[in-house]
């Protein structure tokens, strides 16, 4: 995709925005503050404070409407008797039900009480999954899918636990609804299934919605990048344009970059180090990198089971950023590296 247009990152964040009124602007109604945008376009890139936005960018279009999508706060979701918040970040811990999943595949021999003890220690959200997405991982038939997830799913919603069916088929989709889950998450961003689009639409439903390079064909496919982080975010602005056209709520779609699908090492590194990007597509942002290949890549090939220290990294860098959702394996460790971040950050707002 072509870099032409422009882009805006928001930089040179703040502990407090006391005293610095006019100087800094709140990232997508969240605890964070910023000072100033990297503006991307046509290839170079230039810093603009600010205090400078209204004289510099105040008559372009595009950097108007994408600085208010990024200051917006995010509303919301109220799923029937719960609320998912998006003025901080929130987490869905990672539930497989497979046999074969790259980190904890054939570990919950009670994925039902897996999934509330991690919403005991803090989750937000349960992420269920019922298909492998590591690389060469065999497609699993509709019907085995459904009954590894259903069960689960009823188990967990009956009990009053918020779940997402991490599904790229309609069919399990349809299932997963149906047995209590709130809400779609789509590897493949509703174009591995040609009737996806069409039942998240009827359904009412959130949808996340992530970035691969070749959905129809998996996850991990793709021949590499010019700009990666442009390239993602035009690829997802485009995505939630067609979900909205096919009549899917935008309030309702959150998005996702995609760590580890399809990319290299240094594109995964480039995507974290531009996360705040993400906010000009006005939608909430969720992370998944926990466990992901690249901490092994940088931790002299640590396996899947040692990459807590990575994990954690990868979420205070997800928080940093304003990300809204962090995806994770490790719910208690995580949320209590949370709590100690925002200890640091409530402190700072009383004492500026």
């Amino acid at each position: 995709m072509s870099v032409s247009t422009l882009h805006l990152r928001p930089i040179q964040f703040v502990d407090t925005p006391v005293g610095r009124d006019g100087e800094v602007a709140r990232l997508a109604g969240g605890m964070q503050w910023f000072g100033a945008y990297e503006v991307i376009e046509n290839g170079a890139r230039r810093t603009v404070q600010i205090a400078e936005f209204d004289r510099l960018l105040g008559a372009n279009d595009r950097a108007v409407k994408l600085h208010q999508a990024i200051t917006t706060p995010r509303a919301p979701l109220t799923l029937g008797d719960r609320t998912l918040r998006f003025d901080q970040p929130m987490i869905a811990g990672i539930l497989n039900v497979t046999p074969d999943s790259f980190s904890d595949g054939g570990r919950h021999d009670d994925a039902a009480g897996a999934g509330f003890d991690m919403a005991a220690k803090g989750a937000a959200l349960i992420d269920i999954g019922g298909e492998s997405t590591r690389p060469n991982a065999p497609t699993v038939w509709e019907g085995d899918e459904i009954a590894r997830v259903v069960p689960v799913i009823e188990k967990l919603a009956g009990g009053g636990t918020l779940v997402s069916i991490d599904t790229r088929k309609a069919a399990v989709m349809e299932a997963a609804l149906k047995a209590g889950a709130a809400i779609v998450n789509d590897v493949s961003a509703l174009l591995w299934d040609d009737r996806a689009l069409e039942v998240v639409a009827r359904a009412g439903c959130p949808v996340i919605l992530m970035h691969s390079p070749d959905p129809k064909k998996g996850p991990h496919g793709g021949n590499g990048y010019g700009h990666v982080l442009t390239e993602v975010y035009d690829w997802l602005d485009a995505r939630v344009a067609a979900a909205v056209a096919g009549g899917i709520d935008r309030a309702k779609i959150i998005v996702d970059p995609g760590i580890g699908f399809g990319k290299s090492l240094a594109d995964n590194l480039s995507l974290l180090n531009g996360l705040t990007l993400f906010h000009g597509l006005g939608c909430p942002i969720m992370l998944g990198a926990s466990r992901k290949r690249m901490i092994g890549a940088l931790s002299n090939e640590a396996p899947a089971s040692e990459r807590l220290g990575g994990s954690l990294t990868l979420a205070l860098k997800g928080a940093e950023t304003g990300m809204q959702l962090l995806r994770v394996h490790d719910v208690a460790e995580t949320v209590q590296a949370l709590r100690v971040w925002r200890g640091m950050k409530d402190q700072a707002l009383v004492a500026g």
